[in-house]
């Protein structure tokens, strides 16, 4: 199957070699160019505990004072490595999605007197540091990256896009969502996409399709795309 892959490279490497040696054609085309927010400096000191919803907000994790045996909130199993990758081995994991994380806080003893530091990017789908204040928890939203959508497809993309369309694609936020629609629709490519299984991380980005009419539309788990091409 030719398999559309829509993260940078730095998040889908591992993933393309693993459905390449399966014999899938990889066609890999990023929606979202991200940027570091630099010229911020944070006191470990000032946070009991640290949120993360992404890969990206800990690849842009600097503080000063650091100490790597504070707790950490980790959005799934990615992230998680991430984190540990870095030193932290006081984690925890709530299996790629956001509401799961909420609830794994809410449900554990951490003391809501004391401080939590979320970082993120400048665009999220879910307001997770308001929903924990509401239930009385003390959090400071850190923005460390942004991300900027890609506008433009390079002639070769364009070329393997028109003679390869892919019969599946992988989309992993509702931001790339957007990006990606946008590109077909200037590209002229809806002919050739609209019949593509779209495999969407959440049912915000299913609805960035269909409300333009996609119709194969699916959701998928972090850690279950292979599984997700034989169902």
């Amino acid at each position: 199957m030719n398999i559309l892959i829509t993260r940078p490279l730095i998040d889908a490497e591992d993933l393309m070699g693993r459905l390449f040696s399966l014999g899938h054609k990889i066609i890999h085309i990023p929606t979202l160019k991200v940027k570091p927010i630099i010229n911020q400096e944070f006191d470990a000191k000032n946070y009991d505990a640290f949120i993360f919803t992404s890969a990206n907000a800990i690849r842009n994790f600097k503080l000063l004072n650091e100490d790597k045996k504070k707790l950490c909130f980790c959005v799934g199993s990615i992230t998680e490595k991430l984190v540990r990758q870095k030193g932290y081995l006081n984690t925890i994991s709530a299996g790629g999605n956001v509401n799961a994380l909420k609830n794994i806080i809410l449900n554990s003893d951490f003391d809501k007197s004391m401080k939590i530091g979320y970082f993120c990017g400048d665009y999220i789908s879910t307001d997770l540091d308001l929903d924990l204040k509401r239930e009385g928890y003390l959090i400071d939203k850190v923005i460390n990256y942004s991300s900027e959508k890609i506008v433009d497809l390079n002639n070769e993309n364009e070329k393997i896009l028109n003679n390869h369309p892919p019969d599946i694609i992988f989309v992993y936020s509702k931001r790339s969502a957007e990006s990606f629609v946008e590109l077909v629709k200037k590209y002229s490519l809806n002919g050739l996409m609209t019949g593509s299984r779209v495999l969407c991380i959440s049912e915000k980005v299913l609805n960035v399709f269909k409300q333009l009419g996609w119709k194969k539309l699916e959701i998928f788990e972090p850690g279950e795309e292979i599984i997700k091409l034989g169902s």
